[in-house]
């Protein structure tokens, strides 16, 4: 069922008209034909099973059939922490991460990364990362819209997730705990550190660790680094009962 996210609240029996990028690919791009259903969702977790009423150039109306809970979020809050990769691996990132379950993806520089846009450069891509993870969240039937941020210094995303209270799982080559053992079950909020092509200087992983971070493995393999988060997101939503 074709899924589109609103910035408007409803309630059963409501008949909205619903315009804009919207309703545009209502009418003009899936061409939906009076009597067919489709979901509104408020992205913050609450869905609307709607049936369309009639279409008028580019908008559609739409009466709502039911209202319930999104049962696609995760019970866990996972933020992917991410060092930037070159080129477009970050595009791919954000997409697979929204996928996996990730609720907030944040971009992060450390002393590694060879990808340093500056200031227009960094403001362009994170409006691209936001509209990936936009579309993201309609394909894999999501609740809400991960929220994509500025790209952050790594000190200053480590004393965000600090602040926020967060589990902190640092991943590491050079090896930590698995996963498995954590006893990450009942766990509500998680932030996940991944490294760029690079890896994390030495100095980064004595700082994490300072702040209270676990150094985590994902096993003997090296991954990409575009790949860790969806082995780690993977990983973390099967732990937690989010797979299930």
């Amino acid at each position: 069922m074709p899924r589109f996210f609103i910035d408007f609240p409803c309630e059963l029996g409501d008949e909205p008209w619903v315009d804009g990028e919207n309703g545009a690919h209502i009418v003009k791009s899936l061409r939906m034909r009076e009597g067919e259903e489709l979901t509104l969702c408020d992205g913050k977790g609450m869905d609307y099973r709607c049936v369309l009423l009639q279409t008028e150039s580019v908008r559609a109306q739409v009466r709502v059939l039911e209202k319930k809970k999104s049962a696609s979020e995760p019970t866990v809050f996972v933020t992917v922490y991410q060092c930037l990769p070159k080129a477009d691996k970050m595009d791919s990132v954000v997409q697979k991460a929204v996928e996996c379950g990730a609720c907030r993806v944040v971009p992060v520089l450390s002393e590694r990364c060879v990808s340093r846009p500056d200031e227009k450069a960094a403001r362009k891509k994170v409006e691209r990362w936001q509209k990936i993870a936009l579309e993201a969240a309609k394909q894999s039937g999501r609740g809400i819209v991960p929220e994509v941020t500025a790209i952050t210094l790594y000190t200053k995303a480590l004393e965000q997730a600090t602040a926020l209270g967060d589990r902190i799982l640092f991943f590491y080559e050079g090896g930590g705990k698995s996963l498995s053992s954590l006893g990450l079950r009942t766990e509500n909020a998680i932030s996940l550190f991944i490294g760029p092509e690079g890896g994390f200087a030495e100095e980064e992983v004595e700082r994490a660790c300072a702040s209270g971070a676990e150094v985590a493995t994902l096993g003997p393999r090296i991954f990409r680094t575009e790949t860790a988060p969806v082995a780690a997101l993977s990983a973390l939503m099967l732990l937690t009962g989010n797979m299930e």
